[in-house]
């Protein structure tokens, strides 16, 4: 595999609004943040002027994320919490064999689908545009769409995985092993690293992931910041 920058990684955010997803950054002078239609995340190069910017992005939502290095913030803005993530690295395929049929999820009613399953199980993540960041793939049941895996922030040498969602009643059966597999396989192909981040307490996640080939780079916050 060709070296890479991991560096990179050091500032997720930051990196993907300059590089591939460039379109969708607002830039408030050395800090920047996705469209909040699209992800509620921001991330700066230059703290001492994270301040300014922070506010001016409150008025468009109240409720965000800054991730990488603690940010400067003032009244009205609260640090909601700390959500400290383990930043997990995939160097090489996984040897799983994908026994269900996994399509992407393009359509207006299964980007509805995907929006109605992330948030019945991860709510406060997945905004109305999140699915126009990557390619999301799923599993359905007669009809009902189960199990979904997708593509988040993106740089030119890097995709996130995000969305790993299975359907509370149908968990167990490897649906999300599969999916993971696929979609990092579409990664692969485009020449990029698959990437992801997991909650430290999440540790049945992280086991699987381990199982899966992810290893932990490092730890990163991203801070919740609201209005008050």
């Amino acid at each position: 595999m060709k070296k890479i920058q991991k560096n990179k990684l050091d500032n997720p955010v930051w990196n993907s609004l300059n590089e591939t997803h460039h379109s969708l950054a607002l830039d408030y002078n050395g800090i920047k943040f996705y469209n909040p239609e699209y992800c509620p995340f921001g991330g700066f190069e230059n703290g001492d002027s994270s301040e300014k910017g922070i506010n001016e992005y409150s008025t468009l939502t109240k409720d965000f994320y800054v991730v990488g290095e603690k940010p400067l913030f003032s009244n009205p803005i609260v640090l909601n919490k700390d959500l400290i993530c383990n930043q997990m690295l995939l160097e090489k395929p996984i040897d799983t064999e994908i026994r269900e049929q996994i399509v992407e999820l393009t359509s207006k009613k299964q980007k509805t689908d995907l929006f109605d399953l992330v948030n019945l199980v991860q709510p406060g993540y997945f905004n109305k545009k999140t699915s126009d960041l990557g390619k999301y793939f799923g599993i359905y049941k007669n009809d009902e769409l189960i199990a979904v895996t997708g593509e988040r922030m993106k740089m030119n040498e890097f995709t996130e995985i995000s969305a790993v969602v299975t359907r509370p009643n149908h968990t167990g059966k490897g649906y999300a092993k599969q999916l993971i597999t696929y979609t990092t396989n579409q990664i692969f192909d485009e020449g990029k690293t698959p990437y992801l981040h997991v909650v430290t307490s999440n540790i049945g996640a992280i086991k699987l992931y381990e199982k899966l080939g992810f290893v932990t780079r490092r730890k990163i916050s991203f801070w919740n910041l609201k209005t008050i």
